[in-house]
């Protein structure tokens, strides 16, 4: 045989092994720049474990997720694994855009019940628990004392959060707090106001309660008396992150994940900052804390290692060192959760936060709720709520509205 046939007998070779590699993608949700180098090195692991996988990741800011992910299954083009929140599992398994998973009791077993719980719908999971953080309060301990407040006493209840938040605007011009009331957040301040949202069977909405009144009616108040930023129905918790770094903001309230990017858009703002726990309202005592996951879109072509994928990303050594990355997020796994790592505090708002986040994990639940046609009734939710908000009907009657309407579709 002579030198040529050789050679290209040897460049057929490497390229039908080539050709035999399985590629999968992973996406996330905004979770680039900060965190390329452990998505990175999952994917490398991942191809060492399983001979002949590529393994590509790609990350989605938040507010495209959904849509992309809609558009590639549509497209017969699914990524092997995408990064969803509870909220938006919800909406997609709705959709029919996600797999059913199959999870072994051993498997099961590895995480949590309650986070499991999330990701389960009609008795079938559609997606492997991965990280979560109950909600701290970041404060400028500046702004605290220009205000007059002790910022060795930051509020400890809602109740005290929205009195301190008064004084800061009175005293110094500035924003005190910014609620996660956008969108649909008033569900799940309403939960953790202990005030329900369904009837026990699921058929009917009952959040126009007279208390479920006041309570929208507090913010209505506070929103009217510029209290609150103007933007907050439109812009949540990325604009309230950026007035708090901009060091126009007193108090954030966020996952504790997101101090990271108060200390790299503003240092000094960052080394003012002292973190609380989050404030619970008296009557409930629960924090919501949204969770985040795995999932396997309808229409990969090879669900079983799409699967291996979603159980690797999410097993206890990875979702330990994503914890450890990220300085300031939990797992979802019974084993990882134990580290010693998780009760070592520190001097920095980054260390407070997991520390202070830790210590809440007792109270923490994802209170998304599952219901028929989420996208269209978190739609008239939204609507309705912003329309007490700006005076346009009463929350009395933005909450009947909004029953109404809910319950027509249940």
């Amino acid at each position: 045989m002579n030198k040529t046939v050789l050679i290209t007998a040897a460049l057929l070779g490497l390229s039908s092994a080539a050709a035999q590699k399985t590629t999968l993608e992973f996406w996330t949700i905004s979770l680039a720049p900060l965190f390329n180098d452990e998505m990175n090195r999952l994917a490398i692991q991942f191809e060492k474990e399983n001979p002949g996988t590529e393994v590509k990741w790609v990350d989605v800011p938040a507010t495209a997720i959904e849509q992309k992910l809609l558009a590639a299954v549509a497209a017969g083009r699914p990524p092997a694994v995408v990064n969803l929140s509870s909220d938006m599992t919800v909406k997609m398994v709705q959709q029919g855009a996600l797999e059913a998973l199959g999870l072994s009791d051993a498997q099961k077993k590895l995480y949590f019940a309650s986070p499991l719980s999330t990701f389960t719908f009609d008795n079938k999971v559609y997606g492997t628990p991965w990280y979560w953080a109950p909600k701290v309060v970041a404060y400028n301990t500046d702004i605290f004392k220009k205000a007059g407040l002790d910022p060795n006493k930051p509020p400890l209840t809602i109740q005290s959060m929205i009195a301190a938040a008064k004084q800061i605007k009175d005293k110094t011009g500035l924003y005190g707090f910014m609620p996660n009331i956008n969108g649909t957040g008033l569900l799940s301040l309403f939960q953790e106001a202990g005030l329900p949202i369904l009837s026990a069977d699921k058929s009917k909405a009952v959040f126009n309660s007279d208390k479920h009144v006041q309570l929208l009616q507090t913010y209505v108040d506070l929103f009217k008396k510029d209290y609150i930023p103007e933007d907050t129905m439109r812009r949540g918790y990325v604009g309230a992150t950026e007035l708090y770094s901009a060091g126009k903001l007193a108090m954030l309230i966020t996952g504790p994940q997101f101090i990271l990017r108060v200390a790299n858009d503003n240092k000094a703002v960052y080394t003012l900052t002292r973190v609380a726990p989050y404030p619970i309202n008296l009557a409930g005592n629960v924090i919501h804390t949204p969770l985040m996951g795995m999932a396997v879109p309808k229409g990969v072509k090879d669900k079983d290692l799409a699967q291996k994928l979603a159980l690797f990303l999410t097993n206890d050594t990875n979702q330990l060192a994503f914890s450890k990355v990220t300085q300031t997020t939990f797992p979802s796994t019974v084993k990882a959760s134990k580290d010693a790592y998780f009760k070592a505090g520190g001097n920095n708002a980054t260390d407070q936060g997991r520390l202070v986040s830790s210590k809440e994990l007792s109270k923490a639940k994802d209170l998304t709720l599952s219901y028929p046609d989420a996208s269209k009734l978190n739609k008239v939710f939204k609507d309705n709520v912003e329309a007490a908000m700006l005076g346009q009907k009463t929350a009395k009657q933005a909450l009947d509205d909004i029953v109404k309407a809910w319950n027509a579709s249940l």
